[in-house]
């Protein structure tokens, strides 16, 4: 595996590359980096070239002043695949990277292959109505507040980086080496504003979504805890091609809780791609 920075849509986003043959694209979310995907990986790049950025102001991609909408988070995946020389892409978005991945997948279906989105929101689409019952989880407004959040929790970032990470996992602990890197990439008032501005840019993102349009490409939706079936339900009216599927007894932070059902699922949908290469082939 190599780890380098690529300079695509105006910043040096920092990119995990493993593995040779048709590309997939790994897009982690909050409080994530690229090594969320760390046991996820090895099994990818047995038949893919897997590319795992850093989103955005995130780990070590540029401290971006702006643009941390998800339509322009799509515009950065869509820019580091042109830097990597990638035509297309399966592409795979959890929580935060979910979004810019549907964006990618509906704005340029000819860039994706195939799609996955795991344990997230998509805006305001309907399906998400009895998820929101109660309003939405505490920290989104938090993190939502110019200047709030990271003034309040600088000093305190192994305290809370820790508690999503607890959260987010059941069957097992977080390994330690990944818990630490996660801390330090989110350690300093400015690596903090860069991870909630993805939050305050959320209104923006959510208006983008709700004029996507269909999703036309082959797509498969991963549900957890908390989220459950939820994305599913707001896949299902708009996607020409979608698979459902729930993890029993796991996590919202599903590639470190349980990599050892993400993985298979994962191959096995992607693999689909060879599979059609194979017939097509001469």
């Amino acid at each position: 595996m190599r780890e380098y920075r690529v300079e695509a849509n105006g910043i040096k986003i920092n990119v995990a590359d493993a593995g040779e043959g048709p590309a997939v694209l790994l897009l982690h979310g909050f409080p994530h980096t690229w090594r969320l995907w760390s046991a996820v990986i090895p099994h990818l790049a047995r038949h893919h070239r897997v590319l795992a950025p850093d989103l955005r102001g995130l780990g070590a991609t540029t401290r971006a002043d702006g643009g941390y909408d998800a339509a322009n988070l799509a515009t950065d995946a869509e820019a580091l695949l042109d830097a990597l020389g990638e035509p297309t892409a399966a592409v795979v978005g959890i929580d935060a990277g979910a979004p810019p991945a549907f964006l990618l997948a509906t704005r340029r279906p000819e860039r994706v292959r195939r799609l996955v989105l795991m344990e997230s929101l998509l805006g305001r689409l309907p399906g998400a109505e009895a998820f929101l019952a109660g309003g939405p989880p505490w920290w989104f407004g938090f993190h939502a507040v110019p200047g709030l959040a990271e003034t309040v929790l600088a000093g305190h970032e192994a305290d809370y980086i820790g508690w999503f990470l607890d959260a987010g996992t059941r069957d097992r602990e977080v390994p330690p080496e990944i818990r630490e890197y996660f801390v330090t990439a989110y350690t300093g008032r400015e690596s903090l504003r860069c991870a909630f501005e993805h939050y305050r840019a959320m209104p923006a993102s959510a208006a983008q979504i709700a004029e996507a349009g269909r999703l036309t490409v082959p797509a498969l939706a991963i549900g957890a805890h908390p989220v459950g079936d939820t994305l599913a339900r707001q896949l299902r009216p708009i996607a020409d091609d979608l698979t459902e599927h729930l993890a029993e007894d796991c996590g919202h932070i599903v590639p470190l809780d349980r990599p050892d059902v993400l993985a298979p699922l994962l191959t096995s949908f992607l693999d689909l791609d060879l599979a059609g290469a194979s017939r097509l082939a001469p």
